[in-house]
């Protein structure tokens, strides 16, 4: 074993790429597996070159699916593994994480999203929200953390390996090309060291014994003959999917108590958003926050107590609705009035979610 990466709590100013590595390390990863493209690159690099101080491994595949593939296989043979990709190659990743899916295999997908459709910008966005949580053939068993700080970078790192171990479904943190390149400060630590027991890793395959005889066989399996067979597995894994959301979804709100406008962000933009919610509240007017943290499970039951007490809301997003379409699928049934500002691929500025959302109680006067 190598030199324990990090000792006690280290206060630190770096890009939000370099935190994931560093939390990768912190939270016991043996291997990453991946693909070049932007804006997730540097998680790559800083991965590759503190690896070999560590005694940890990195494989750069041929691309995306073989990234994905290949982590599914480290996961197998029982290493923590991971990747992370971005766009494009988030695309291509979703067929290995549909058979992770299929198979309750514990991976661990870091998103770096970027603009789109296609290859189109190499910066940001969060249209990369619909394509994560629900990607590929099968019913989207999955949990999707959305981070908004290097800080979150890199307690969410850390937790998706546990989360993913521990229940056994593809992990993903979801963040964006922003928090991917700029740097900010945020505290690293040893996840030990403040009581946090990472949960561990087992082997799939190549177990001691003869199965049947020393041990029980493994049923491994992504292909079924007939119907009933499917069913009977997909049943299994979504009532055990159900049983698990309420211990793992997250969210955080803000004098929810009857606003006037109760603004609904997630990830970055929920940055913007709680500034402007302080900055009206201050000003006197009853606007509120509310942002989910885990977008797959999603928090239903909190954003309906929310919802419920508030005149409007306003979905505030740099996608043309794919957050908007989580809320509304969750608020099926209420009949609470929805307002949006939608800036595909755009970042949006604490000033824009003011204007917005005082031209909406100018509206209601």
């Amino acid at each position: 074993m190598g030199e324990k990466p990090i000792r006690g709590e280290q206060k630190t100013f770096m890009t939000g790429n370099e935190a994931v590595a560093w939390a990768a390390l912190a939270a016991g990863a043996e291997i990453m597996y991946g693909y070049p493209i932007t804006p997730q690159n540097e998680i790559m690099q800083y991965w590759t070159r503190l690896a070999p101080k560590y005694e940890k491994r990195f494989l750069q595949t041929e691309d995306e699916l073989s990234a994905g593939f290949t982590t599914v296989g480290g996961v197998l043979a029982g290493r923590r593994a991971f990747t992370a990709t971005a766009g494009p190659g988030n695309v291509l990743m979703q067929e290995p994480m549909s058979m992770a899916e299929a198979m309750r295999i514990p991976t661990v997908v870091i998103v770096q999203q970027r603009g789109g459709p296609s290859t189109a910008t190499v910066i940001y966005s969060q249209q990369e929200v619909t394509l994560t949580c629900f990607g590929g053939n099968g019913e989207g068993l999955r949990v999707v953390y959305s981070t908004s700080s290097h800080q979150e970078l890199f307690d969410y790192t850390i937790k998706a390996f546990n989360t993913a171990w521990k229940y056994r479904f593809p992990t993903f943190v979801l963040a964006d090309g922003y928090q991917a390149k700029m740097r900010e400060s945020l505290v690293i630590y040893d996840p030990q060291e403040k009581g946090i027991a990472m949960v561990p890793t087992e082997a799939y395959v190549g177990k001691a014994g003869a199965p049947g005889e020393d041990r029980a066989p493994a049923h491994l399996r992504n292909t079924y003959n007939i119907e009933e067979e499917l069913v009977e597995v997909l049943e299994e894994s979504i009532k055990e999917y159900d049983q698990m959301a309420p211990q793992i979804t997250e969210y955080e709100e803000f004098n929810t108590e009857n606003a006037d406008v109760l603004l609904i962000a997630h990830g970055i933009v929920f940055r913007s958003v709680a500034m402007a919610a302080r900055e009206l509240t201050a000003e006197g007017l009853k606007v509120g926050y509310f942002r989910p943290i885990t977008l797959r499970p999603f928090p239903q039951e909190e954003l309906r107590r929310a919802a419920a007490k508030a005149k409007r809301l306003l979905v505030v997003e740099s996608a043309y609705g794919q957050l908007l379409k989580l809320v509304k699928e969750n608020l099926y049934g209420m009949d609470v009035p929805i307002e949006t500002y939608l800036r595909p691929g755009v970042g949006i500025t604490p000033e824009e979610v003011v204007t917005r959302a005082k031209t909406i109680l100018g509206e209601e006067e």
